[in-house]
């Protein structure tokens, strides 16, 4: 189990800081985290629920869930995730490969990652 050193939240950039050594240190989106929410709602219970109109998300708080996890709460009001140690570990390591599947899920679903987009397809 990797446990960060350090974990900042930078509220301006809309981004989690995740330092695990001098050399190795991560910079999440909230955007990204959010779509991959480990979450019941993003899960859905082993089928996966693609996550839409999330682009201007932002994180508004950052708490310890013991000594394995954060629970993080987003501001669309988000916050049943529970993100573990092991979890944001792959999630960074695997950040490119993850982010590229996401854009090419909402691709394929005719989604966008704007929240009006979705209401202009609608009455488009």
């Amino acid at each position: 189990m990797r446990i960060p050193t350090s974990i900042k939240l930078q509220k301006a950039a809309r981004t989690l800081q995740l330092e695990y050594a001098p050399d190795e240190r991560y910079s999440l989106s909230a955007e990204f985290l959010r779509v991959h929410s480990p979450s019941a709602e993003v899960q859905g219970h082993g089928r996966p629920i693609l996550q839409h109109g999330k682009q201007n998300v932002a994180l508004v708080g950052v708490e310890p869930s013991g000594n394995y996890a954060l629970k993080l709460t987003f501001d669309d009001g988000h916050d049943s995730g529970l993100y573990t140690w092991d979890y944001l570990h792959q999630l960074a390591q695997r950040q490119g490969e993850l982010w590229q599947q996401y854009l090419e899920a909402l691709a394929a679903a005719g989604k966008s990652r704007d929240p009006d987009e979705s209401v202009i397809r609608l009455l488009g």
